[in-house]
Parts: C-alpha cells; structure tokens; sequence
C-alpha cells in the first residue's frame, strides 16, 4: 500500500467505523489504540489493511509528511 499513492490517501481519509472513535478519520487515531488493534489483531479486510498501515504511519513518524493528503471533513 505504500507504494499505492491512492491506497495511502485513502487510508489516511478513511473514517472509523465503530468502536470508540467511529467517525475519525484512521489518520487521527491515537497512537495506543493502534497498538493495542496491533496487539489484539487487526479487523479482517480493507478496513484492517489500512489500520495496520496506520500503525505503520504512526511508528514511524510519518504523520506530518502525509498531512497534505487529509482531505478536509
């Protein structure tokens, strides 16, 4: 997915859909709710491909690079 420039996007613009913080945007997730989806496993399917890339995004810093890509709400 990282070298998918439209995957990226569309994982960073991707909203919740449930749980605690349904509605934010994955790229706004906090950082432990990310670790604790990377310990517990994450969902089946696209929605979990993009959380784990999240938790990539976030690892690593890479949050502000990737901040011309959010979309506004």
């Amino acid at each position: 997915m990282l070298d998918n420039p439209k995957a990226l996007s569309d994982a960073i613009n991707q909203t919740m859909p449930f749980g605690k913080y349904a509605g934010r945007k994955l790229i706004h997730l906090p950082e432990p709710y990310l670790v604790w989806f990377h310990g517990k496993g994450f969902p089946e399917g696209k929605l979990g491909e993009q959380l784990a890339l999240m938790y990539e995004v976030k690892l690593n810093g890479l949050e502000t690079m990737l901040a011309p890509l959010i979309k506004p709400s």
